[in-house]
């Protein structure tokens, strides 16, 4: 079993693919202009000296180089004892709503923005519990599956934004079906489904999810974000608010009654979370009223950091970049002979 020390590093991973796209685009130039500094001669023998094998090896080492560097410094842990621990706990799974109107700055920063420090906060918490993350605007899709991993849970929370799902609306009722789906009933669990939505334009189809969800005896509550006269909707990479046809500003304002009414159904509460009260505390004090089950669980322990290889491994591939030398005839070519 691996777990990180610093997973949030992992992130940088994305980079990798940017490097890439930044040395094609470099080679390419390279090749486009390469006349307005060199003669046509001096160009063929430079051409005629250089190995494109080793070349491409060098551009190979520096980006193994860059991605061990990356995983050490996310450090990781190998656990090298498999040990049988009893614990308490519940099931729950966080469906958050990514729509354009999560972008509303009514609560600062915006809606979204909040919601996710508040969920953050949540974890931190946690204790036994077990976490999923579900995020849906006109679909909807699990994001990271029930776990007792904080630590992922917060790294999968912090890339979401409301580009990660192209198609818009509100649609409660595919975020209720994929979150039961998130669930093992085969365990003795109990579980609650939290919604954290503003509920604006909500599709058909939420009380007929939420009746499933009562009978199958999970627990809703929903977290209704958003001050009462609510606020315009931010453009992204634009200037001004989102209009209407009649080039109205449109106004988004949080659907308190339809929410209260959906948790209702589901024997859960509904929390308005303002700029005053985010309704964290009252929402863990609610989850904390299910009867926590003990269950053996076979965990890793004595976990041993892993770090000092992965750095090993990119600096002994930044060592090779710097000997292995793009001309044929250079002073390692016996070593490097290709």
């Amino acid at each position: 079993m691996i777990k990180f020390g610093h997973i949030e590093y992992l992130l940088l991973l994305f980079l990798i693919p940017i490097i890439l796209m930044l040395i094609f685009w470099y080679k390419k130039w390279q090749k486009k202009n390469r006349l307005k500094f060199y003669s046509r001669n001096l160009e063929k023998s430079i051409i005629k000296n250089k190995s494109l094998i080793r070349e491409r090896l060098k551009y190979t080492f520096q980006v193994l180089g860059i991605l061990f560097l990356i995983i050490g410094l996310s450090n990781p842990k190998v656990g090298t004892k498999l040990e049988e621990v009893k614990r308490e706990g519940i099931e729950m799974v966080i469906a958050l709503d990514l729509s354009n109107s999560m972008l509303c700055e009514d609560i600062k920063p915006n809606r979204l923005s909040r919601s996710k420090q508040a969920i953050s906060d949540l974890i931190d918490q946690l204790e036994g519990d077990k976490i999923g993350l579900v995020i849906f605007a006109g679909e909807a899709y699990t994001q990271l599956p029930i776990t007792s991993d904080y630590s992922a849970a917060k790294m999968f929370l912090s890339t979401v934004n409301t580009k990660s799902i192209k198609t818009q609306g509100t649609n409660l009722s595919k975020a209720i079906n994929r979150s039961l789906e998130s669930f093992d009933f085969n365990n003795e669990f109990n579980k609650s489904i939290i919604i954290i939505t503003d509920g604006e334009d909500h599709e058909e189809g939420a009380f007929t999810e939420a009746k499933n969800a009562k009978e199958k005896g999970v627990f809703i509550h929903t977290l209704a974000v958003g001050e009462e006269n609510g606020g315009p909707i931010p453009l992204l990479n634009k200037r001004g608010f989102k209009k209407d046809r009649e080039g109205n500003t449109i106004v988004t304002k949080p659907n308190f009654a339809f929410l209260s009414e959906l948790a209702n159904v589901a024997n859960g509460i509904n929390i308005n979370a303002n700029n005053s009260n985010i309704g964290l505390k009252k929402l863990f004090k609610e989850i904390n009223k299910l009867e926590k089950k003990e269950i053996s669980d076979l965990i890793f322990t004595d976990y041993k950091d892993r770090f000092p290889l992965f750095l090993s491994l990119s600096l002994f591939f930044f060592i090779l970049n710097i000997c292995t030398l793009e001309r044929k005839n250079n002073p390692f070519k016996n070593i490097f002979s290709l």
